[in-house]
C-alpha cells in the first residue's frame, strides 16, 4: 500500500515520565513533536502574553483615547470566516467595554477587493465618518488606503496576521505577529486570534485605569468570546501549535457547554450538528460554509449579524439565509467542477499524465467567489499546486490558489512578480492559500511561470500523494473509549492532524450510499466495524469484488436514535 507511509517517532522519555498516556495515543503525540508535557497544557494561563506583540501597547493607547472620549470606531474585516468573527469580535467586546459608536464595514469582494482598500476609507468616511478604523484580518498591505485615512484625519489601527510586503503601511499602529522584528512567539495567529489578544491588551488598560469600576460596567471575561476564536482559528487553517490549540480547545469547549453566541449555536443547528458533540470538523464543514456563503455569494455583513444577534430566533432567522446561499454555493461548485474536470480530460491531464508541476485553469464563465473551493478540489484531485481564475472585469483575472505541503505559495507569487514584473498587478495571502490579479492577455504567460517556478521548488517525491499514518491499532483499541480518548487528546487539525491508522480488513459487505459514498461492514481479529469511505469512483466500487482490503482509517463515532457505536472513517484503501 504504496500511498500510505507510516510516520517515525523516537520515544522521549520526558513525556512517559509526566503523563500516564494510551500507548498509541503515546505515539501519535511523538509523530507530531511533542516531546514534553508542557507542549499539552491547555489552562488558558499558558496562552502566551500579550505583551511581546510589537505594536500592541500603541494600539491600546489609540483605542483607550477613542474609548474615553467616545470616538467613531470603524471596524473593517474581510469576507472570509476569519474576517466575519473577527469583525463580530471587535465589534461585540468593544460594545462591552462601554463604546457607544461602533460600527463596521466589509468589503464586497466584486467591486471592493480585499481589505482596506482606496474605495472602501473613501465609503466608510461618506458613510460612518470615523474617527478611528480598526482593521481586523486585513490592512498590512494597505498603504494607499492608510495614507488617504491619514490626509482625511483618521487614524489607522491595523490588527492582522498576514505576511507583510516589505513597506508597511503608515498607521497609527500595527499589530501582526508576521511584521519585523515582533517577538512573539507564535506566528501562526489568525485574525482573529490577533484582535483577540488586542482586545486582552486593552482590557488589562482599561482594569489598571479603574475604567469599569468608574463606568459602573462589569468586567468582561474574553474567554466566553472563544467561540469566535475558534472558528476563525479553525477555517482559516491556521497550524494548531500550542498557543492556538488552547484557544480553539477552550472555545469548542464553550460551545458544547451552550456557551455561545446565538449566531454559532443556530448554524449548528441549521446544519443539523449538536453543539452538545462539537468538534473541529463542525466548525470546519458546517459552521466555516454556511458563514463564507455570503461572501462568496454577495454580501459578508450578512454573516456579521448573524455573530452579532443577540436573540436565538432572530440568529436562526439569519442561518437559513446563510443556508440558503450555501446550497446555491454548492451548485455553483457542482457545475464548475463538473466544466473544470472536463477540462483537464480535455487536455490529457491526470495524477499521471501530461500533468502541470503548477496549474493554472481559466474560464470566463466561472464564479469568483467560489474559485478557492474548485481550486482545492483540483489541488487534491491532481496533488498540485493549483489556482483557478475567473473574470475580473473584461480585461482583469481573479486568481484563488491552494498549494500542497512544502510549497509556499504566496511566496511563489512574490518571486514571479520580482522575476515577471508586469505579469501581476497585485497578490496577497499564505504558505497554503493566497490569490491574485492578472490581466487576461497575460494568463498564458502566468501559467508558464508559474509550473516553471513551482518545478524549480518542488521535487518530484513532494508530487506524489501520500496518506501520513500514525500506525497500526490492535482490536482491543478499536472501542469508544479510546475515540473518546482521541477526541480529548485535541483538537486536531493543520499542524496536528487527526490520527490516521491503517491496518488490514475483512470486508463482510459492502454497498453504495448517498449516490457516492461506500458503506463498508468490516472484521478483524473476531470484531466487526462499520465504515464508510466518502466521494469514491462509483463506477469502480460497483463493479469491485473485494474480499480483504488494507484500509487507511480515522476514528469516528455514529450517533443514531440515541444509541453511539465506533466507525471508521475510510481515508483510502486497496484490496489485497
Amino acid at each position: 500500500m504504496s500511498k500510505v507511509i507510516h510516520r517515525h517517532n523516537t520515544p522521549d522519555s520526558k513525556l512517559l515520565q509526566h503523563m500516564d498516556l494510551h500507548p498509541a495515543l503515546l505515539r501519535v503525540y511523538l509523530n507530531r513533536g511533542i516531546s514534553t508535557s508542557n507542549q499539552l497544557e491547555k489552562d488558558l494561563k499558558h496562552l502566551l502574553p500579550y505583551r511581546d506583540l510589537l505594536g500592541i501597547d500603541s494600539a491600546v493607547s489609540h483605542l483607550f483615547e477613542a474609548l474615553k472620549e467616545q470616538q467613531r470606531i470603524l471596524i473593517v474585516g474581510d469576507y472570509d470566516v476569519d474576517g466575519a468573527v473577527s469583525t463580530a469580535l471587535m465589534v461585540r467586546v468593544l460594545r462591552r467595554f462601554g463604546v457607544q459608536h461602533v460600527d463596521f464595514l466589509l468589503p464586497d469582494r466584486f467591486t471592493h477587493g480585499y481589505g482596506l482598500t482606496p474605495k472602501i476609507v473613501e465609503l466608510a468616511i461618506e458613510k460612518y465618518n470615523p474617527d478611528l478604523i480598526v482593521t481586523v484580518d486585513n490592512g498590512i498591505s494597505s498603504y494607499q488606503a492608510v495614507e488617504n485615512a491619514n490626509a482625511a484625519g483618521i487614524k489607522v489601527i491595523i490588527t492582522d496576521h498576514h505576511l507583510p510586503p516589505k513597506v508597511l503601511p503608515h498607521a497609527a499602529a500595527i499589530v501582526n505577529p508576521n511584521q519585523p522584528n515582533d517577538q512573539f512567539a507564535c506566528k501562526n495567529l489568525a485574525g482573529v486570534g490577533v484582535a483577540f489578544y488586542v482586545l486582552l491588551a486593552l482590557r488589562a488598560k482599561l482594569r489598571s485605569e479603574n475604567w469599569f469600576i468608574e463606568q459602573n460596567i462589569p468586567e468582561t471575561n474574553l474567554a466566553d468570546y472563544l467561540d469566535l476564536v475558534a472558528t476563525g482559528t479553525i477555517t482559516d487553517i491556521v497550524p494548531l501549535d500550542k498557543n492556538n490549540r488552547i484557544l480553539v480547545y477552550h472555545g469548542l469547549h464553550r460551545i458544547s457547554m451552550g456557551r455561545t453566541c446565538p449566531g454559532i449555536s443556530a448554524l449548528l443547528d441549521v446544519a443539523k450538528h449538536q453543539s452538545s458533540q462539537v468538534n473541529e470538523s463542525d466548525l470546519a464543514f458546517a459552521v466555516g460554509p454556511r458563514l463564507n456563503a455570503a461572501g462568496r455569494l454577495g454580501d459578508m455583513s450578512i454573516s456579521v449579524e448573524c455573530l452579532l444577534a443577540d436573540d436565538l430566533e432572530e440568529a436562526r432567522q439569519i442561518a437559513l439565509k446563510l443556508e440558503e446561499l450555501n446550497q446555491e454555493r454548492r451548485a455553483l461548485e457542482k457545475n464548475m467542477r463538473t466544466e473544470a474536470f472536463k477540462l483537464l480530460d480535455d487536455y490529457q491531464i491526470n495524477n499521471g499524465k501530461n500533468c502541470p508541476y503548477g496549474v493554472c485553469l481559466m474560464n470566463d464563465n466561472w464564479h469568483q467567489g467560489v474559485i478557492g473551493i474548485l481550486a482545492s478540489r483540483i489541488k487534491s484531485r491532481l496533488h498540485r499546486p493549483t489556482i483557478i481564475f475567473a473574470l475580473k472585469n473584461d480585461l482583469e483575472l481573479k486568481g484563488s490558489g491552494r498549494s500542497i505541503a512544502g510549497l509556499h505559495l504566496r511566496n511563489v507569487l512574490d518571486t514571479i512578480a520580482t522575476n515577471y514584473p508586469n505579469v501581476i498587478k497585485e497578490f496577497g495571502g499564505h504558505a497554503m492559500a493566497a490569490g491574485l490579479t492578472i490581466t487576461k492577455d497575460n494568463f498564458v504567460e502566468f501559467s508558464k511561470a508559474f509550473d516553471a517556478e513551482v518545478q524549480r521548488q518542488l521535487k518530484d517525491d513532494m508530487l506524489q500523494d501520500k496518506i501520513m499514518s500514525d500506525g497500526e491499532l490492535v482490536g482491543v483499541d478499536l472501542n469508544l473509549e479510546f475515540v473518546e480518548c482521541v477526541r480529548e487528546a485535541g483538537p486536531w487539525g493543520a499542524g496536528f492532524p487527526e490520527p490516521i491508522f491503517d491496518g488490514r480488513f475483512h470486508v463482510l459487505d459492502k454497498r453504495l450510499v448517498g449516490g457516492h459514498h461506500l458503506k463498508l461492514t468490516l472484521q478483524r481479529d473476531g470484531q466487526s466495524f462499520d465504515a464508510i469511505a466518502f466521494n469514491v469512483d462509483v463506477e469502480r466500487c460497483r463493479h469491485l469484488r473485494i474480499e480483504f482490503i488494507h484500509a487507511a482509517y480515522r476514528l469516528d463515532i455514529n450517533e443514531y436514535r440515541g444509541r453511539r457505536t465506533l466507525q471508521l472513517i475510510i481515508e483510502h484503501f486497496e484490496p489485497i
